[in-house]
């Protein structure tokens, strides 16, 4: 038991040694929204890209992020806060909505397995929509919702429009949609890089998804509330 609490304590202590600089602990805020490329952060931040790297160099030592490779263009690389790294020790501020939009490519998966995990469990009304759109939603996504618990038998892939790219809240979770030019370019968008359950199309895959999508889902839900009419 010492020896355990001894190991908590210093994991502890190097998270806090990892946050007490004011540009991690950015990063930090940041990615417990939205999973970040080092040259976005880089904008962000307004630091050269040596010192991004240092930064984001000791956040990985301390456990609290990872890389994970663009499926996208294959070679850019975001950074994700891993689960439960910070156990309540940031929380990002919490604003109001109108609406939220989920985009991915084909519209036929990840952003309608988003959607649906939102309406579920939020007031602030969400749909989904795709930059190429496919002609119908994967059967293993309508499989795995249903496995869930929800029901997107009659849901339909549609295209991503200048209306949907107004909206207050927009959550890419597809790294192609994220990437590619389109109406979202130059909007505040919130990036989840989750991997394409389709590319396996294992019941496994998708079932992956759903649970990936709902752990952030549930976290940014309890941050966002009805805007006011």
């Amino acid at each position: 038991m010492i020896t355990e609490l001894a190991a908590s304590v210093k994991r502890r202590a190097a998270v806090h040694a990892a946050l007490g600089d004011p540009h991690r602990l950015a990063i930090v805020d940041e990615l417990a929204l939205s999973d970040r490329s080092p040259s976005e952060l880089r904008h962000q931040l307004g630091i050269e890209s040596n010192l991004v790297a240092h930064h984001l160099e000791v956040l990985e030592r301390a456990g609290l992020i990872e890389r994970v490779v663009s499926i996208g263009d294959r070679r850019r690389r975001y950074l994700r806060l891993l689960d439960a790294a910070l156990d309540g020790l940031v929380r990002p501020s919490s604003f109001a909505a109108s609406g939220v939009v989920f985009v991915c490519t084909a519209n036929s998966a990840r952003s309608q397995l988003a959607a649906a995990l939102w309406n579920a469990r939020s007031p602030v009304p969400a749909i989904s929509a795709g930059t190429e759109p496919a002609q119908q939603v994967h059967p293993g996504a309508v499989q795995a919702a249903a496995r869930a618990g929800l029901d997107l038998s009659g849901a339909r892939p549609r295209a991503l429009t200048a209306a949907d790219a107004a909206v207050d809240l927009i959550v890419t979770v597809c790294d192609r949609a994220h990437e590619q030019p389109g109406p979202l370019r130059g909007r505040p968008v919130l990036h989840w890089s989750v991997a394409d359950p389709a590319a396996d199309g294992s019941p496994e895959a998708f079932d992956q998804a759903v649970r990936d999508l709902a752990g952030r889902i549930g976290a940014l839900a309890a941050l966002v509330s009805p805007s006011p009419n």
